[in-house]
């Protein structure tokens, strides 16, 4: 796949994002939104690991089509082998693999996965610049970060990682700590005046207004939309609520490409959220067959899936596991920029915590 996504990115004009959702990014849904106007999508983040080592976890994971254009793989990962590997293995079916150093949870965490990465800068510096040097460009290797307290930290790492070749770099405007608070806009554009990779902002785009504000005031070069595009798939085409003709779209889609029904019916509950009274819409969230559902929205709505043999079926991916064989990036000298950084700076920027 050769759409260089870089480029994309330095288009003047704001890129729309979809995040990588955990259970909800998956091909069915990147077909969705980019039917309305979403520019370039990411993977749910998947174990590298485990990506590396099943071959039911590779088909569980991942699919894609050849239409599913410009591709993201987001990957956790908390070594070299497995993240240059996995990268290795989906690079002939996307355009770029990303590492999650931005995840809050707990279990990510314990298990050195996310935001347990920001206090690693040398460690997501090796992953970044070995995947970089093992597959060429136009391929991109990007990192999705959420800020630290000490905002001057933050932007350490960020140029750490543009030394160390990363292509862009999305950034969740909370802190890990934070959940629904608002986003911190100030220290956002404070990375985006002292970095000079391209940025994605992430946080609070809940429909295209919120979107085109994050994008002028950030002065980032794309905004990404998670929850907000979860509820509206519509919301980069500038749709309020979910339109009908997006409901139809989804029943098409999931017709087409074979789709488990608690995924199939998860969806459709978030788009229905603000069209449903409150008693349809608890009866439908308890619905608990394909058959009912389908029912439910003919009767409703009027609408049923029509088969489109324009539609591609999942391609038949390939998996070739790669030597596992990398060299240790060593910091010379002569890295050293005008901002005289220490690659041991960050080491430890959670020792008080």
């Amino acid at each position: 796949m050769s759409i260089d996504i870089v480029e994309v990115l330095k288009q003047p004009k704001m890129t729309k994002v979809c995040a990588p959702m955990v259970r909800y990014s998956k091909l069915q849904f990147r077909t969705l939104v980019r039917r309305y106007n979403c520019d370039i999508c990411f993977t749910p983040m998947i174990l590298a690991d485990s990506f590396v080592r099943s071959e039911k976890a590779r088909e569980n994971e991942f699919s894609t089509t050849d239409r599913d254009e410009p591709l993201v793989v987001q990957f956790a990962a908390k070594n070299v082998h497995d993240f240059l590997n996995a990268a290795e293995m989906v690079a002939p079916y996307c355009n770029g693999v990303d590492l999650n150093c931005g995840c809050p949870q707990r279990w990510a965490i314990k298990e050195g996965y996310g935001v347990d990465l920001l206090r690693k800068p040398n460690l997501v510096k090796d992953l970044i610049y070995q995947v970089r040097n093992r597959i060429s460009h136009p391929f991109t290797v990007s990192v999705k970060i959420r800020l630290l307290k000490d905002i001057h930290k933050t932007i350490q790492f960020c140029k750490i990682l543009e030394k160390a070749g990363v292509s862009f770099l999305t950034v969740h405007a909370r802190t890990p700590e934070m959940r629904c608070e608002p986003i911190d806009l100030d220290n956002l554009k404070l990375v985006r005046d002292n970095v000079k990779l391209p940025l994605i902002a992430n946080g609070d785009v809940k429909n295209l207004e919120s979107a085109e504000n994050l994008y002028r005031e950030s002065n980032c070069d794309a905004v990404m939309s998670a929850r907000g595009i979860l509820t509206n798939p519509a919301l980069f085409s500038g749709h309020s609520i979910t339109p009908l003709s997006c409901i139809q779209d989804w029943l098409d889609i999931t017709s087409t490409i074979p789709t488990q029904f608690i995924y199939f019916h998860h969806h459709l509950v978030f788009m229905l959220e603000k069209l449903l009274p409150k008693k349809n819409r608890i009866f439908f969230n308890n619905l608990q067959n394909k058959t009912t559902v389908l029912e439910f929205l003919e009767e409703t709505y009027g609408i049923k899936p029509n088969n489109e043999p324009e539609l591609y079926e999942p391609i038949k991916c390939t998996f070739s596991i790669p030597t596992m064989k990398y060299n240790k990036y060593i910091v010379r000298d002569d890295d050293s920029d005008d901002d005289n950084l220490s690659t041991n700076f960050l080491s430890n920027i959670f020792a008080e915590s």
